[in-house]
């Protein structure tokens, strides 16, 4: 039985996924120190102009040591509205934006507190639509020693790593893209790159070990 730790994430990248569906065990960090600019708050989508950051605005932590569980979504700004707009701008066009939307755009609707959960419900949804089932949990506390057969990719799928030498073991394979002509196949995006072009498809695309 193979475990590996996460850290929570905003409709992560591909090489996330993969991790849930080559792993027997998840666990998803909540215990972590929130940093900024991590895959915790933010993803990264294709749009016209090439790769467009999506963020997440946080309600500032009393201390610098705030654990991921207590960090609060802040309402600055009326991300909510220009996230689902850039979303709609970038896979509008895609084979499978039609079919998907509706399961999606809700999130951008509802009011939610915490980050953590906001990331846990998108990642649900995300392995429904997939057809993916990860045995995942939350973790009860930090851990800083693993077993042989437990892995720690929690500071490793990070949006300043290249994943090429941070893990040789993910293959970003290519797929179809919408803006392919325009900018080259752009690997390792938000999950929902892959799910808004591939649709049903979008497994066989995940590589397993």
């Amino acid at each position: 039985m193979k475990t590996i730790y996460l850290s929570s994430a905003y409709l992560a990248p591909i090489e996330y996924y993969s991790k849930l569906l080559q792993y027997d065990n998840i666990f998803v960090e909540q215990h972590d120190h929130y940093i900024k600019q991590t895959y915790r708050n933010r993803c990264n989508i294709a749009g016209p102009e090439g790769i467009q950051t999506l963020s997440i605005p946080t309600v500032r932590p009393d201390s610098l040591k705030c654990p991921m569980k207590d960090i609060r979504i802040s309402d600055h700004g009326n991300w909510k509205h220009l996230h689902w707009n850039a979303i709609e701008s970038a896979y509008n066009n895609t084979p499978f934006f039609e079919y998907y939307k509706d399961d999606l755009r809700p999130f951008y609707e509802k009011e939610y507190t915490f980050l953590v959960d906001f990331n846990e419900e998108l990642c649900q949804l995300i392995c429904r639509l997939l057809d993916l089932q990860p045995h995942i949990q939350r973790t009860s506390e930090y851990k800083t020693e693993f077993a042989p057969d437990e892995y720690d990719f929690r500071e490793i799928i990070h949006p300043k790593k290249e994943f090429v030498t941070a893990d040789p073991d993910f293959i970003a394979a290519p797929y179809y893209q919408v803006f392919e002509s325009r900018h080259g196949f752009l690997p390792n995006l938000s999950i929902i790159d892959l799910l808004f072009n591939m649709g049903p498809e979008s497994l066989l695309v995940l590589p397993t070990l």
